[in-house]
């Protein structure tokens, strides 16, 4: 497996320096792969890793990111990799640093980000064992814990053998579908004494060069069939974050004069303000999305999450030709149910995305050669009083104005009308596996691999994933990433108290108790103040929308000028309407209701 990017993400490793421990010849592999950081808590299972990567590797990299909690580190290399498509690397201590980091690497597995994942266990060989405590940090298979969402793991006992599968983790995380891998370093052969230098395995940088890509006879049946469509529809789910993947997709879709739909989750992938574009783009279809997926002929799916269940929310005919550029079929493995429904498909192409985007042009004529004109910019909210979601999307806009801005999350009940995106770097989309907590640590990676681009990141945060996630944001403070996080605090999990409200309903109780057990309150936690005690700035509780418009000048002044920012902003609970109907379709409760 080669590539052609041999550029290094940081000073080439020495020359002429002989590895001397097991680990050194460990970092002597990260080096030559040209990974530029590695995050970390630290801890005893990797003690000998850790000291190569000080005393031995030494400004030469990778540098180290010291976090404050194993999920952390992992959903901070997270949000490097939505930034770059490139992995970072993260050392996890034995089995109990691994279980910490689980929800993380979920969440990596169902975005399909890459990662280098490295383990580390008490000795293997029972005898070199300290008492107690590398007995209870040692498991006869301790990559049995995350087997299920990772896209492979090993448990080398050899520094050969070691060299080997981080060899292999790396090429296969960088190869699509792309999602972590994990190799556990015993931590004896770390710490072993080489007599001579073991052979290096070849390795290369960045992304590998030959991806998986669908026959020229798939290619040729796609095209045809949206070429005969009077009505087609493009489904895009999550791309490339280059120009090149973003020029393609607009003139696939001026093309086919194709709809074309967006996915909050996905992240931005094509231009908002496009006249193809159907406006609400949301976490769930609305309804603008759903009429046009009904009344098409063809629809394109491009990495689409969850097309069956988007097809059947749309009561799509099944007259309609059905096109999937996916790889999805290739990492199902039946634990988890993260590959969604089996959709309607009669022309599968097993290709990244974007790649199929680029063979389907080479078969159809091209589009307008007019340069499209822009749809009208949202309307900013100009209502006074307390503060909702539209209005502080529109004073963040407002405060925001001539700044080049990456919006790394956004909360369920956000409105995609209030936002355009023009870019791909525009907005990130979501964390895959839903796991609340995860926002503040891929907030980090995703400003640290920003920083220096003349990019504002920012992110705008729940309350409930922002407490869940807050010490991250000293990581970022140690390594002076300048980012904004604002969050839209409802105090309270206002997610499940709409399911309450729906069950109580179901069953004739009291709906006015929904909030028990929900609500973040009685005390409110000082957001600003968490902030303020790892050494960001911290504003806030904001609660009206004179004081907003002013704090969030300042505050994006701040992050401007390097800081990591934190305003707390006290919201209105409510969520978009795409987001509102999708919790309250029929589910159990309704059934229930309805058979009663």
């Amino acid at each position: 497996m080669t590539t052609t990017d041999d550029v290094p993400a940081h000073p080439a490793p020495p020359t002429g320096r002989t590895p001397q421990w097991g680990s050194d010849a460990v970092v002597d592999l990260l080096q030559h792969a040209g990974i530029p950081y590695i995050a970390l808590n630290p801890g005893a299972s990797f003690r000998g890793l850790h000291d190569s990567l000080v005393n031995y590797a030494g400004d030469a990299g990778p540098h180290l990111l010291l976090c404050l909690h194993e999920e952390h580190a992992v959903a901070i290399a997270h949000g490097w990799a939505k930034v770059t498509g490139e992995p970072m690397a993260v050392a996890l201590h034995s089995n109990v640093g691994l279980m910490h980091a689980t929800m993380a690497l979920y969440n990596a597995w169902c975005d399909r980000v890459p990662m280098l994942v490295i383990g580390a266990t008490g000795p293997l060989d029972a005898a070199e064992r300290r008492p107690w405590i590398d007995w209870i940090h040692t498991a006869a298979d301790q990559p049995a814990l995350v087997r299920n969402f990772v896209k492979w793991d090993d448990t080398p006992t050899s520094v050969p053998a070691s060299l080997e599968s981080l060899a292999r983790a790396w090429d296969i995380t960088r190869t699509a579908p792309t999602a972590p891998t994990y190799v556990v370093l015993d931590s004896a052969v770390q710490e072993q004494q080489l007599t001579h230098p073991p052979a290096p395995p070849r390795i290369t940088r960045g992304r590998a060069a030959d991806q998986p890509t669908a026959s020229a006879d798939s290619i040729a049946r796609a095209a045809a069939a949206l070429a005969r469509a009077t009505s087609p529809v493009v489904l895009l789910g999550p791309g490339r974050r280059d120009d090149t993947a973003w020029t393609n997709r607009i003139k696939l879709a001026e093309a086919l004069g194709a709809r074309v739909i967006t996915d909050l989750k996905a992240g931005s992938t094509f231009p908002t303000r496009h006249p193809a574009h159907v406006p609400g783009p949301g976490f769930f279809l609305g309804e603008p999305a759903r009429q046009a997926l009904h009344d098409a002929d063809a629809i394109l799916a491009l990495g689409w999450i969850d097309l069956a269940g988007t097809l059947a929310q749309a009561e799509v005919p099944g007259s309609a030709a059905v096109v999937s550029a996916t790889l999805e079929p290739l990492l199902a493995n039946g634990w988890s149910k993260d590959h969604q429904g089996r959709a309607p498909t009669d022309v599968w192409l097993p290709a990244e995305p974007d790649t199929a985007v680029a063979d389907l042009l080479t078969h159809l004529p091209p589009g307008p050669r007019t340069p499209w004109t822009p749809r009208p910019a949202p309307v900013p909210a100009t209502k006074t009083g307390p503060i909702d979601l539209p209005r502080l999307a529109a004073t963040l806009r407002s405060a925001l104005t001539g700044v080049d801005t990456t919006l790394i999350r956004l909360p369920l009940g956000w409105d995609g009308d209030s936002w355009d995106f023009e870019h791909p770097l525009d907005y990130l989309g979501y964390d895959g596996g839903g796991g609340i907590g995860s926002g503040p640590g891929m907030t980090v990676g995703a400003a640290l691999a920003l920083r220096g681009t003349g990019r504002l990141p920012v992110a705008v945060l729940g309350d409930g994933d922002y407490l869940m996630g807050v010490q991250a944001i000293w990581t970022a403070v140690n390594q002076h990433v300048p980012a904004l996080i604002v969050v839209a605090n409802n105090r309270s999990y206002f997610n499940d108290e709409v399911h309450q409200e729906k069950v109580a309903l179901v069953r004739d109780r009291d709906v006015s108790r929904k909030w028990v057990g929900q609500r973040i309150a009685d005390p409110a936690p000082d957001l600003a103040g968490l902030a303020r005690a790892q050494g960001a700035a911290g504003y806030g509780p904001i609660t009206g929308q004179e004081q907003l418009a002013d704090t969030l000048r300042t505050a994006v002044h701040d992050a401007r000028a390097g800081a990591t920012v934190v305003v707390d902003v006290v919201v209105e609970t409510g969520y978009a309407p795409a987001m509102a109907a999708a919790l309250t379709r029929e589910d159990q409760a309704d059934k229930a209701e309805r058979n009663r």
